[in-house]
């Protein structure tokens, strides 16, 4: 079978973001299938476009591309082959500059999507959700069943946090939203909070493929010295935050936990083994404005660093002794099962986790890490310096986290499920 997946934020393990994508694709094309996926060439993380060394990509011209990548995970005549559709760069500046990029890949995809034969399935995913109407369009022109992924509840989070007001672009946002869950073939989402959502709004068949983790990727016995040692955490209790920094990632409750772990009385230091650093590994549009007021409140045990490719990341994880998952206090975000829990799972790692809902039934599940209420940062403190007083404790934390992540999200299997349901979908 030949799959196309539309997707303008897919990253390859050797980039920075989210490599759920590329992960299934290449348990995918395991099974012998092929993939196709239409990408942008800028960066959904950094809005930085992406070097041709790292992934070839379109030419400004559409319909002239340099020739498709083929990506890791080929087998039995299977590949992933990515090609780079023209998107409009100022991703980051505002919120009509990121429109415009949605917008641009959103046609442009379509004209690339149009050069690509024999295909026997289209593969939409959103957010955003515009790329959801070139899934569409093509698979209906290629007479190809069209499955739609709902991985973020735009426009509701949108709305919720902000970012999208204007009444009219909200009403046309919904209607688009349910114009799409109610013509997919099949409705996938990635977090069981999103199922009677996309239920109600006319989604007719859905199917539950939650995120999850490849625990082969991680080594939780690796105590990531290299790490450490190249940035200076020799010695200190490492609490990693890795991820977007935007405005739903409420980092600003973190540098307000760090001033109060920076200002403890002696007495409570005296019973922290070692000085507590947090590090923020990742990037966004958030992120100028977090360093410069981190620099305002002269936190010295706060570290930024760049944004990392997934076939990185074990090594940055493993040298943290706790990682932290965090959103804005929202009712909407109860609803989602946010990637980084996973491989912070994998890696073996407590989880510090200042999100309500599904995800924390999971933590708590697998008791493999602490609870916080969003929003507190005297509440996160506390729970940072509890995990740092007790490191062994906290190890047994991540290890339990590690194990219930294989049984239950383990990517392989999730994969083999996605496999028979896309080829139930193929064959109908």
């Amino acid at each position: 079978m030949h799959i196309l997946l539309i997707h303008q934020a897919f990253a390859a393990l050797d980039e920075p973001g989210g490599t759920r994508h590329h992960e299934l694709a290449r348990l995918l094309v395991a099974r012998g299938h092929r993939v196709t996926v239409i990408a942008s060439p800028v960066s959904y993380l950094t809005g930085s476009t992406l070097p041709p060394s790292v992934s070839p990509h379109f030419r400004r011209q559409w319909g002239k591309r340099k020739r498709g990548a083929k990506m890791g995970g080929e087998k039995a005549g299977g590949r992933v082959r990515v090609v780079r559709a023209y998107t409009y760069r100022a991703l980051h500046k505002s919120f009509v500059h990121r429109v415009f990029a949605f917008f641009s890949f959103m046609v442009s995809s379509f004209f690339s999507g149009l050069g690509v034969k024999d295909v026997d399935l289209v593969w939409g995913t959103s957010p955003p959700i515009f790329q959801g109407v070139t899934a569409w369009l093509l698979a209906r022109l290629k007479r190809a069943p069209f499955v739609f992924e709902v991985r973020d509840l735009w426009p509701s989070f949108a709305i919720a946090v902000g970012v999208l007001k204007n009444p009219l672009l909200i009403r046309m946002s919904r209607w688009l939203e349910r114009f799409l869950y109610r013509r997919a073939d099949r409705l996938m989402v990635n977090s069981p909070g999103y199922v009677a959502h996309v239920t109600e709004r006319g989604a007719r068949r859905v199917e539950l493929i939650p995120n999850g983790a490849d625990p082969e990727m991680f080594d939780p016995s690796d105590t990531g010295e290299a790490f450490r040692t190249s940035n200076g955490l020799t010695g200190k209790f490492v609490l990693m935050y890795a991820g977007a920094h935007g405005m739903s990632n409420d980092l600003g409750v973190v540098l307000q936990a760090a001033k109060l772990l920076r200002d403890a009385p002696a007495a409570s230091k005296a019973s922290v083994p070692s000085e507590i650093r947090i590090v923020f590994l990742g990037d966004g549009k958030e992120k100028p404005a977090l360093q410069k007021q981190a620099a305002e409140m002269r936190l010295t045990n706060v570290l930024f660093l760049p944004p990392a490719p997934k076939s990185k990341v074990a090594a940055a994880l493993a040298g943290a002794d706790a990682c932290l998952a965090i959103l804005k206090p929202l009712d909407e975000y109860k609803t989602t099962y946010p990637n980084k829990v996973f491989d912070y799972m994998a890696a073996g790692r407590p989880v510090v986790l200042a999100i309500d809902g599904v995800i924390r039934e999971v933590v708590e599940a697998a008791g493999g890490g602490l609870f916080v209420p969003p929003g507190d940062p005297s509440a996160l403190a506390e729970a940072i310096r509890a995990l740092a007083t007790d490191r062994e404790n906290a190890r047994q934390m991540g290890l339990a986290g590690r194990k219930y992540l294989e049984q239950h999200f383990n990517r392989a299997a999730l994969a083999k499920k996605l496999a028979a349901i896309l080829e139930e979908c193929q064959s109908n």
